[in-house]
């Protein structure tokens, strides 16, 4: 009876008199979060992911080293997850009804985002990637791939109502549309303009129709 009764004790801690959660984030979730927006703030100071430690995103975000690890196994995986946490609602594609439009504004949404401080988390984690295989390996599972899938399903939509050929190879044109945008982004050989994802979505875009109305 006793063993019955202490289960029952620990299943409502944190229950109220009535029965029900008091309102608001757990407190798990607000110690996720804080430790996402510490790693940010971090990672915009001069040393970037070099400097970074878990030891000093868990002091920032008030937390024990041991909680930082209990969600993210690596200080890559941390990395990858508090740029893509940050930046998920902005890189969603809308669904106007037209793919050259829903790629184009996704785009400008990722230009804004590389062109303001958030970009030089990008660099770092794309410099540092070069060296160390965890690091892209993270940026890729974390940020790009679930992006991806998103651009594919754009692109299907696109084949769906005829806007690209049925044959359309939905990586070859991803690469064909980003590319140029990451190029001008870690290179800067020229300036990286909003406007470039209009140039570039007419460019392939527009290229790709023609062949869809049979003009090539």
């Amino acid at each position: 009876m006793t063993q019955n009764h202490s289960r029952s004790a620990g299943a409502n801690e944190g229950v109220g008199s009535n029965g029900k959660r008091p309102p608001g984030r757990p407190r798990s979730e607000e110690s996720r979060q804080s430790i996402l927006r510490s790693t940010l703030k971090l990672l915009k100071q001069d040393g970037g992911f070099a400097e970074l430690s878990i030891e000093a995103v868990a002091a920032d975000a008030s937390v024990g080293k041991t909680t930082v690890y209990r969600w993210w196994p690596t200080k890559a995986a941390l990395v990858a997850d508090a740029f893509s946490t940050s930046a998920d609602e902005e890189l969603q594609f809308p669904n106007t009804g037209s793919v050259y439009t829903d790629i184009k504004v996704q785009m400008t949404r990722l230009i804004r985002i590389f062109r303001s401080q958030r970009g030089k988390v990008v660099a770092a984690m794309l410099a540092g990637g070069q060296s160390d295989p965890e690091l892209i390996k993270a940026y890729r599972d974390r940020f790009l791939w679930p992006r991806r899938k998103q651009a594919y399903q754009t692109l299907q939509r696109g084949v769906d109502r005829g806007e690209l050929p049925a044959d359309s190879d939905f990586d070859l044109i991803l690469d064909a549309l980003y590319g140029p945008i990451l190029m001008r982004f870690l290179i800067r050989h020229v300036k990286l303009e909003e406007s470039f994802a209009d140039e570039i979505c007419t460019l392939v875009l527009n290229g790709l129709k023609r062949k869809t109305n049979g003009r090539d």
